[in-house]
């Protein structure tokens, strides 16, 4: 996002909303309510959904003593903001009790062993549930004991992954399956599926170590040559800025290999940095640069505020340069393929919903998630950022909230059902196929589509299993999408 300059209209905003210097002032003494303090200012001022929380009203609390009185009703930080501060509509704002992991995450560090898996239930008991590797990160344990995509599990230290009925329908894997995938080192049981599509052990055990980790999500860029068509094939699995170089090179070489189709593997992208999918957005096309992708709405304080003073500050376009100053590599595509999951979500989908008002942009696979808004992590300094002389060294917390929504250049906004799939294939985990290869079956697909094949035998999956989870709903970055940075404004 571009940084921008607001006077005096977001200035009384900021005074009005919360006058959080004067508190902390009065509030010394009550050192047991200075993160929430924290929590609540930054809520207040940016909160996208503040009209549907009365108590984040600029004139709710007559008295500092009414807000601390309000505060101190909860049993902690966790407990204001998700039970006292997020609306109900909102599934993805969230708190971090210590922004130096969140900032990990968002760069793609994590502690992991390297496998990446799904998870589903057992067909025959609900209360069991297995693992399938849905892909392997190079040089890691996995990698180097023969981990492979396909794979399945449902034992580790010989305990069954096990599950918990959420009381909706759903499931979620329960808390002591959890805590054997975090362990530091652990053992899985491979098990495979009998002629009945039952899982049974094969009795193959491999040893796996956790170990810090960052995950390059430009995970496959290759081109294919088929009936001389050449192909690009970019399989990404999340939008992260310190990873833009990469992602650039990969499109220097589609160029070299004179690509003039592209398959863009989004199956299992929750999403990340805004300012990525703009530049993905201009790599793969490079003919609109300074065009609108998609207009901003924030809440209606900041946005009357941007309006006024900035309203250029409120839209995304098109642009030539990754942020590093390098000229980005544009393959100037009319039509694009990509392939989406229930694993697909917000800044995949903005790069979907952005592209559409200029190319054709068709889909396969299953409807994606359908989230359409993005964050931005506030500190606990008097600007909310994190290199503010005035942070906070008393705590880590820091809040993640949503703070717009957006709309493409034809005002269309994202369906919060999801994008519903062009051409529809479920991933069949019994035959998942190699990533990559022209005969995976998601890829074939859409292969189909650009070279004229039929696809009538290839649109129909095997057995269908109920699949619940997948490793990185356990990161604190999943399914998010979010500003790098926030507005300027003058003090």
């Amino acid at each position: 996002m571009k940084k921008i300059t607001l006077s005096l209209t977001l200035l009384t905003l900021l005074i009005l909303a919360s006058c959080s210097k004067d508190r902390d002032d009065e509030l010394a003494p009550l050192a047991e309510l200075e993160i929430e303090n924290f929590i609540y200012n930054g809520m207040q001022l940016y909160y996208l959904y503040k009209p549907e929380i009365p108590q984040l009203g600029n004139t709710f609390f007559e008295s500092t003593a009414d807000l601390n009185t309000y505060l101190s009703g909860f049993a902690g930080p966790e407990d204001l903001f998700y039970n006292g501060l997020v609306a109900d509509v909102d599934r993805f704002s969230f708190l971090s009790d210590d922004y130096r992991d969140l900032e990990n995450s968002f760069a793609g560090v994590t502690k992991t062993s390297g496998i990446d898996y799904g998870l589903a239930l057992d067909r025959n008991d609900s209360n069991f549930a297995f693992a399938y590797v849905r892909y392997v990160m190079p040089n890691t344990s996995a990698s180097q004991n023969g981990v492979t995509r396909g794979m399945l599990f449902n034992t580790i230290n010989a305990e069954r992954l096990t599950t918990t009925a959420n009381g909706d329908g759903t499931y979620s894997l329960s808390a002591r399956s959890r805590e054997l995938l975090n362990l530091d080192s652990y053992t899985i049981v491979l098990a495979e599926f009998d002629s009945n599509e039952d899982l049974q052990p094969t009795g193959v055990s491999i040893d796996l170590v956790q170990e810090e980790y960052t995950e390059n999500p430009v995970f496959i860029a290759k081109t294919l040559d088929i009936d001389g068509s050449k192909i690009g094939y970019l399989m990404y699995n999340a939008y992260r800025r310190n990873f833009d170089s990469d992602l650039n090179a990969a499109f220097a070489q589609f160029q070299a290999d004179g690509v003039t189709d592209l398959v863009l593997d989004l199956r299992y992208n929750g999403g990340g940095s805004v300012e990525t999918a703009i530049d993905l957005t201009s790599m793969i096309t490079g003919q609109f640069n300074g065009k609108i992708i998609t207009q901003q709405q924030w809440n209606p304080e900041i946005q009357a505020a941007f309006e006024a003073d900035d309203p250029e500050s409120l839209i995304d376009r098109f642009d030539n340069t990754i942020s590093d100053g390098s000229a980005i590599n544009s393959l100037n595509l009319s039509r694009l393929f990509v392939i989406g999951t229930g694993s697909t979500a917000s800044a995949s989908e903005l790069t979907i919903i952005g592209l559409q008002p200029y190319i054709d942009v068709q889909t396969v696979g299953t409807t994606t998630v359908g989230k359409f808004q993005a964050s931005i992590t506030l500190y606990d300094s008097e600007t909310f950022r994190r290199n503010d002389e005035t942070l906070n060294p008393r705590h880590f917390y820091a809040i993640q909230p949503l703070v717009y929504t957006y709309a493409n250049a034809n005002g269309v906004v994202g369906p919060p059902a999801g994008i519903t799939p062009d051409f529809e294939l479920r991933e069949d985990i019994s035959n998942l196929g190699t990533l990559g290869e022209a005969d995976e079956p998601l890829l074939s697909l859409a292969l189909d589509q650009i070279l004229g094949r039929s696809y009538a035998s290839k649109n129909k999956s095997g057995t269908v299993f109920e699949t619940f989870g997948e490793r990185k709903n356990q990161t604190a970055t999943y399914q998010r999408m979010y500003i790098e940075a926030l507005p300027n404004y003058v003090k």
